[in-house]
């Protein structure tokens, strides 16, 4: 016995077609539809990378994964927000704090095996100053070596009593 089938109402492809293109095109993967999806969430590194051109920059003797791992250290004192981590970028994306939600963006480019170029990115000139101060400071503040309290070095001292 065949039953012969109903097609489907125009109403039913109407309302179908447009939802089916629009999973089709969000589920797609291609880069512009991720960016507007993450634009809607609020956490699309968009803006950092256009702004990247203006960064702050300054070159440190570190590795490019040592200066990464300084960095978030730095920053995670410092209590900023870091909403992206992206490792193929070579780059962080971060708020200035949980209550401050200005967007920057941190970039490295490895120079050599001991040298890593740190660029800050932002919209706005007051956050770009403000997270490069205090990582540039950091990352300084890392490299110098400190002496231990309580450790004279004899060689550098000036004899006493005569």
């Amino acid at each position: 016995m065949n039953i012969p089938q109903k097609p489907f109402s125009l109403h039913t492809i109407c309302y179908l077609l447009p939802t089916c293109l629009f999973l089709a095109i969000l589920l797609s993967g291609c880069a512009g539809t991720k960016e507007i999806y993450k634009g809607v969430l609020g956490i699309s590194t968009q803006v950092l990378e256009d702004g990247r051109k203006d960064a702050l920059k300054k070159e440190f003797g570190y590795d490019l994964v040592t200066c990464h791992n300084q960095v978030r250290a730095i920053l995670k004192k410092n209590k900023s927000y870091i909403y992206a981590d992206d490792l193929e970028k070579d780059m962080l994306a971060l708020y200035i704090s949980e209550e401050d939600t200005t967007p920057v963006g941190i970039f490295f480019t490895e120079k050599s095996k001991r040298r890593t170029l740190v660029e800050v990115a932002s919209p706005s000139t007051y956050g770009k100053e403000l997270i490069a101060k205090i990582v540039f400071n950091g990352l300084t503040e890392s490299l110098t070596p400190k002496s231990e309290k309580g450790k004279v070095d004899a060689a550098k001292t000036e004899k006493v009593g005569k």
